[in-house]
């Protein structure tokens, strides 16, 4: 079995499930766990409460060059401080481009020997940034440097095969899940508000929303994110409530708690708040969501079957959509239902970090296979 490491974003939420007792918090790491339980040892770079010094100042100085360079930098504190471990490792999993940006330019400088696997969130929009053909040049031999990359999203596994050309690793779509037991319908209870959205991400379109509900006073809105996203929501509606950083545990009940979720998201290639669907889809519930780039093709959505999707950015339709759901109960039961069907037929937990395992194993022991 192969000694795996995992880099993770540096985030409280992340370092608070490491010493979670309950499993639900777990459910972050990204497979961990899982990963252990099949007899591999696993390390991450987060075993160090913080990057040393050296670190901290070598993460400055290095993102500073990136940027007059015209590229695009990340953590490279606790890359740099986890190297050495990593580089005693047989294969390791990036799991954002936070950390991902870093390791892929250390591999090509040679720092890191480690086969990579690389996961990108949002990378074509990152790649977009970069400024002058030196950079663009840099980033795509480091890119292609890596053992695989994976996406979450086929838009975003299409963009990264134009973008990268002749000489790509595998880019890999590997469907996002769900633990379908930690998130299942909570049966006999009456809901406690009409419509809650839960996201933290930059492309969450709470303003669509808040726009719905300042139309809709009749009805009771409640946002959940973090307090950082919340400063930028002014005078919402008094029908409009906010909770901020709330436990996994506290978001879950929440999702319990709504007759409808709603889940508005600016077009883009990454994100259709596919994490927060797929847990309020596996407990049954009615979802309104943005048909983004990212959940268009690939997670078996269908209008009106097991969820309603709306185009981006129109307030209307979203409000539309909104209503009928709310009106028609037994229709909002059957979606439901289906949706919770689609969710443990297709994107388990356990789906996912079966997919996961397969692409580790296989950059292990270098078996670059070619793109499907």
């Amino acid at each position: 079995m192969p000694t795996v490491f995992f880099a993770f974003r540096d985030v409280p939420e992340r370092s608070a499930a490491f010493h979670a007792r309950q499993y639900l918090d777990r459910y972050r790491l990204f497979g961990l766990d899982e990963i252990a339980r099949r007899g591999a040892r696993v390390r991450h770079n987060l075993e160090r409460d913080r990057p040393p010094l050296w670190a901290r100042r070598a993460d400055w100085a290095i993102n500073a060059l990136l940027y007059r360079f015209g590229g695009y930098g990340g953590d490279f504190a606790s890359v740099l401080a986890s190297l050495r471990a990593a580089n005693t490792t047989e294969v390791l999993f990036s799991t954002v481009d936070t950390v991902g940006i870093p390791l892929m330019l250390l591999k090509r400088a040679g720092l890191l020997r480690t086969p990579l696997v690389y996961t990108a969130v949002g990378l074509p929009e990152r790649l977009a940034q970069l400024r002058g053909r030196r950079a663009k040049r840099l980033y795509a031999d480091a890119l292609r440097g890596t053992d695989a990359i994976v996406a979450y999203s086929e838009g975003e596994v299409d963009s990264l095969r134009t973008w990268l050309g002749s000489g790509a690793p595998p880019i890999r779509f590997v469907p996002f899940g769900v633990d379908v037991d930690a998130f299942r319908p909570e049966r006999g209870r009456d809901p406690d508000v009409d419509v809650v959205s839960v996201g933290a991400d930059p492309r969450r379109d709470f303003e669509l929303l808040e726009a719905v509900a300042s139309r809709r006073p009749e009805l009771s809105f409640q946002i959940v994110t973090t307090a950082d996203r919340a400063r930028t929501l002014q005078a919402l509606p008094s029908n409009v409530a906010i909770e901020t950083d709330i436990p996994l545990h506290d978001v879950r009940e929440r999702l319990a708690g709504a007759r409808v979720v709603a889940l508005p998201v600016r077009d883009n290639t990454y994100t259709g708040a596919t994490t927060v669907l797929l847990q309020a889809m596996a407990m049954a519930k009615p979802v309104v969501v943005s048909r983004t780039d990212a959940i268009a093709r690939g997670y078996r959505l269908e209008d009106g079957i097991n969820c309603r999707r709306v185009t981006p950015g129109d307030p209307e339709a979203f409000e539309r959509a909104l209503l009928e759901t709310l009106a028609g109960a037994e229709a909002a039961v059957s979606l439901g239902i289906r949706a919770r069907e689609t969710v443990e037929r297709h994107f388990s937990w356990e789906r996912y970090t079966n997919a996961l395992w397969e692409i580790l194993s296989a950059a292990a022991t270098g078996a670059r296979r070619p793109s499907p």
